[in-house]
């Protein structure tokens, strides 16, 4: 775990015994005991897969959101059954990993019930990875699909000033063994929280990922944040990031159309974060889906490899790797992070 510390010293702490002050600095702004254990679960299991701009590098930000009541901290949360199958959540702008963890568990539910579950979420906050939740799923033997939107980033194609999010897209799927297909990406080349990550800890952006405010190319992290990161694939990224606002924003009750506001910057008022969960049975079409996610699976890693390849690896492999690798050691935290630590604990 490393690379996240490159150029800063480092501090290992126990788990456990982080998850436990991450806990009590929560309580501490105002979460009952139950939401701050999920959120807290949240936050060490982005540190645990190495994904470190979705990890202990957002509390302070939270915590602050919490303190000037842009983060409800006593929602009163409601569900709205549509039908069997569908269920509409409104989360009364409760931080997000209380609202995505009420809606993976109530779609996860209503499939369960039905073959299929979806819940809409609006009035919500930044959740973290989506690929957390997703696995929630996938545990249950279904497949699943997330959606959610996210402040502007991204200039949808043609013009010069960013309105959607990184906005990523998650697909979740069982694959007959202990290791989940995974596929969490966001639709801009790198994601925020590793720009925002970068830009605290002055280390430099990759190439070609960023530009500045005037519109020219950048690795300045700090000067990312102010100008526009770059999607996938040209248009498609855009394009597709599109997508995600319409069926996490428009389609939700959410903010859309570069209305969610930026957890770091604007405290004007909460931000109204979309989600969207999809979930449903593996048997709903063939009774033997299990054999044939193997059988795909196995065709695809026999195929010859390029120089330098020794597995072709599907999404969520090197994930559970890490995950596992990592939960086995102490977690190594930025003299920067302790200190962020300290302050919130006093």
């Amino acid at each position: 775990m490393t690379k996240q510390y490159l150029g800063a010293e480092k501090v290992n702490l126990k788990t456990e015994n982080l998850k436990k002050e991450v806990i009590k600095i929560l309580k501490k702004h105002g979460l009952s005991s139950s939401h701050a254990v999920i959120s807290a679960n949240a936050l060490i299991n982005a540190e645990l897969v190495s994904a470190y701009g979705h990890g202990l590098s957002r509390l302070k930000m939270y915590c602050e959101r919490l303190s000037k009541k842009v983060i409800n901290p006593k929602p009163r949360i409601k569900i709205k059954k549509i039908s069997q199958s569908i269920s509409h959540v409104d989360a009364d702008n409760c931080i997000g990993f209380v609202a995505a963890d009420i809606a993976i568990k109530k779609a996860i539910q209503n499939a369960k019930k039905t073959g299929i579950g979806l819940v809409a979420v609006k009035n919500s906050g930044h959740y973290g990875l989506s690929g957390y939740y997703a696995e929630q799923a996938v545990k249950k033997n279904l497949i699943t699909m997330i959606y959610t939107n996210a402040p502007p980033a991204i200039a949808p194609h043609g013009a010069k000033k960013s309105l959607f999010g990184t906005n990523p897209v998650c697909f979740g799927s069982p694959t007959g063994s202990k290791v989940p297909f995974i596929l969490d990406t966001s639709m801009s080349m790198i994601n925020r929280g590793k720009v925002r990550f970068a830009a605290k800890n002055n280390q430099k952006l990759p190439k070609g990922v960023a530009l500045d405010k005037f519109g020219k190319p950048t690795t300045d992290a700090k000067k990312a944040l102010y100008g526009v990161q770059l999607p996938i694939a040209s248009f498609r990224g855009s394009g597709l990031a599109w997508m995600v606002d319409i069926l996490s924003g428009v389609l939700t009750g959410g903010n859309h159309a570069g209305k969610v506001k930026d957890p770091f910057d604007d405290f004007s008022g909460p931000q109204n974060v979309g989600h969207l969960f999809i979930t449903f049975k593996t048997n709903l079409f063939v009774k033997n889906y299990n054999s044939r996610i193997k059988d795909n699976i196995r065709t695809i890693k026999r195929l010859p490899k390029i120089k330098g390849v020794k597995e072709i690896m599907y999404p969520g492999q090197n994930k559970y790797k890490r995950f596992k690798m990592n939960l086995k050691k102490e977690i190594k935290i930025s003299k920067i992070l302790e200190k962020d630590l300290k302050i919130l604990k006093n």
